[in-house]
């Protein structure tokens, strides 16, 4: 072999030595679960090999949650340059790890959302390979997911691992049709609520702040009320949600207590933003820096709360298997070991720093630019529709709630762009046929640029009386209809996300009902 050519193969393998690296960690991670459940954890029981083998199964589906699932809490704050890359994954490492051990609970329903009718199933050895199948099947279908590049509901995952394998292992009969019905509602709940919910905030905050004609006084007065409303929203939230285990309040005790923390936040930073408000020049990029701190706030709470509820993804098929183990019967509620609770917080840290970028990067910046008022009003959205659902009983996914988010804030920058253009265009269509008309056009379009809502109203409306016996030909009417249409929201992204959603728990349940039957056919004599 030429020696020249060495250089090009160092090259071409390039690309391959930090997926082997990823996967060797992943790799040695399983294996140190492996040795360290069979070392120091299993009781002495025929069934150690089946403990053994469903601990290596939770802390792969741990990783894969992390790799997938955690893009939502941090994946706005990158992509509006809040956070890098590094911090973000190390905010949300801590944090999951955190709301995990501090707020994950004791006990975690062995049968998730109510799906099946554990009754059905008698044989706690049926039982113990109906979870193993659930939980493989979810792991592997969030591990596919995460290589496509699309988000998906790990909840979602993991009921349609539950449901096929209950089908399995106990008929059509074992599954609750009525509660799978309201999961497939949420499909389209979550998502529109985020949407409808972040399209309204970052309208709001365009209406108060970027659309004024002094921005920094209008941001002096706005922006501490809007990070006050953050912090009610994500104290209810995290009351709610993050801790529930710990503390039981409702909505109201909830709201109440988030209120208190709004006021103090309020008096806190109002002085704050004023200052920095007066430090920074005008324009809407120096308006964007107030939010950035509140952004990193948010995705430490939010990933708090996830740590503290999604970890029972991970683990709660596993602590049913060992609680089934110990006791050789099968149980509603199980109660979460710490070592078991290590695997799923350890898991979710492990997976996200070795697979998080991909997805962060999607939800952050691949769906539709973000900045950090855009970013705002997705966070703010994540938390507000997750207490309205809480309240109303919907079983919606924070998954489908963040991308939803970050779609509504896309189409309603298109719809914003849309109307402008068609302004413009009407402004430029009532200049013409003049001889000054370049002249007047621009210094026109130059005033309507910097004045408030209010004003180009106004605006529109004098030029449009101003005009009114103009007669237009032909050409000039067709010119007045003629808008380009500017796509902000990536076509490509919605189908595959969309797509992904559709197929999680039918493909999950399907693959699930396939190891199942696996299994059971290697146990049984």
């Amino acid at each position: 072999m030429d020696i020249k050519n060495i250089p090009q193969i160092e090259k071409a393998t390039r690309f391959g030595r930090p997926e082997m690296f990823r996967f060797g960690v992943a790799l040695t991670f399983v294996i140190i679960i492996m040795l360290w459940t069979s070392i120091t954890m299993i009781p002495e029981s025929t069934h150690n090999y089946m403990l053994i083998a469903a601990a290596m199964i939770g802390a792969y589906m741990a990783m894969n949650i992390g790799a997938n699932d955690v893009a939502n809490n941090v994946g706005p704050a990158v992509g509006s340059r809040a956070l890098t890359m590094a911090d973000a994954i190390l905010i949300a490492a801590i944090f999951e790890a955190a709301g995990a051990l501090i707020a994950g609970g004791d006990v975690v329903s062995t049968i998730k959302k109510g799906i099946i009718d554990p009754a059905v199933i008698n044989d706690a050895n049926a039982f113990i390979w109906l979870m193993m199948a659930a939980l493989l099947a979810g792991a592997i279908w969030l591990n596919i997911a995460t290589a496509l590049g699309a988000p998906v509901s790990t909840t979602h995952s993991i009921v349609g691992g539950v449901l096929g394998a209950g089908i399995a292992a106990g008929g059509l009969g074992i599954a609750n049709w009525a509660k799978m019905g309201q999961i497939a509602a949420s499909w389209v709940i979550s998502p529109a609520l985020g949407g409808l919910i972040a399209a309204a905030f970052l309208y709001l905050i365009k209406r108060s702040i970027t659309y004024q004609e002094d921005m920094k006084a209008a941001a002096r007065k706005v922006a501490p009320l809007l990070i006050a409303a953050m912090a009610w929203a994500f104290a209810t939230y995290l009351i709610l949600k993050g801790l529930k285990h710990l503390w039981k309040f409702n909505l109201g005790s909830a709201a109440l207590i988030g209120l208190g923390a709004a006021a103090v936040i309020y008096f806190i930073i109002r002085p704050r933003i004023q200052k920095a408000a007066d430090r920074l020049p005008e324009g809407k990029e120096s308006v964007n820096k107030l939010f950035t701190v509140p952004l990193i706030f948010a995705a430490a709470l939010l990933s708090f709360a996830h740590g503290a509820n999604d970890v029972a993804n991970a683990v709660g098929p596993l602590a049913a298997i060992n609680d089934a183990i110990m006791h050789s019967a099968i149980a509603k509620k199980a109660a979460i070991p710490l070592w078991v609770m290590m695997v799923g917080a350890i898991g979710i840290a492990v997976g996200l720093g070795l697979y998080g970028p991909k997805l962060i990067r999607t939800v952050g910046s691949e769906i539709t630019e973000l900045d950090q008022m855009r970013a705002f009003s997705i966070a703010m959205a994540a938390a507000i529709t997750v207490i309205i659902a809480t309240q109303l009983g919907l079983p919606v996914s924070s998954t489908h709630i963040a991308v939803g988010a970050v779609f509504g804030v896309g189409f309603l920058r298109e719809y914003l762009k849309h109307s402008y253009s068609r302004m413009v265009e009407e402004i430029k269509e009532h200049h013409q046929g003049r001889d000054e008309a370049e002249v007047e056009v621009e210094a026109f379009l130059a005033a309507f640029r910097k004045a408030s809502v209010a004003r180009k109203g106004q605006m529109l409306q004098q030029l449009k009386e101003h005009s009114a016996n103009a007669e237009l030909s032909k050409k000039e009417r067709k010119n007045l209809k003629r808008v380009y249409k500017t796509e902000l929201v990536k076509r490509s992204a919605l189908m595959k996300i969309a797509a992904a959603w559709l197929i999680t728990v039918p493909f999950s349940g399907l693959l699930a009902a396939v190891i199942y039957y696996t299994i059971r056919g290697m146990m049984l004599p």
